[in-house]
């Protein structure tokens, strides 16, 4: 039996059922001996739901050049760079985008902090909500996260 056909053969067996989760790993591990058809096709199988690991690495072998290329491209990019293709929402780059500023905002205490500020208070609620809580955690610490909840909440 090929690898290709012991891959279907698992997600046959396990469409209706739980996967067993060592049967997972071994068909993950046996993903990049596929040829890109046979992965093209394990990708696009009806057994596999939309967030199954076995089909996200599909996806990762299929595409890891490009993956890993933009996520290099993005992290040399000067910040005022950053920030213009942050803007521009089309890109398909905006949530790698997104991570990479909020990485470089918690590390540097400089005129970039507020520039990656600035762009995130003129984006979405969460990304003005992530730099509120940024600052709020510079002023009073992250032990003071107590303060700010509504009163007559139990705390678990």
């Amino acid at each position: 039996m090929t690898d290709y056909k012991y891959i279907m053969a698992q997600c046959r067996k396990y469409h209706f059922t739980g996967w067993d989760e060592k049967d997972l790993r071994e068909c993950q591990e046996i993903l990049p001996n596929l040829t890109r058809q046979e992965l093209v096709s394990v990708y696009r199988s009806r057994l596999l739901g939309e967030r199954h690991p076995l089909k996200q690495t599909a996806f990762k072998v299929l595409f890891a050049d490009k993956i890993v290329g933009r996520e290099e491209r993005i992290r040399k990019l000067e910040t005022d760079a950053l920030i213009e293709e942050f803007k521009d929402k089309k890109s398909g780059n905006v949530a790698l985008i997104r991570k990479e500023m909020r990485e470089r905002y918690r590390a540097n205490k400089g005129f970039d902090r507020s520039k990656i500020a600035t762009a995130f208070n003129a984006s979405i609620k969460s990304d003005q909500q992530w730099v509120k809580s940024q600052i709020r955690k510079e002023r009073y610490g992250d032990s003071n996260k107590n303060q700010w909840q509504k009163p007559g909440r139990r705390q678990y």
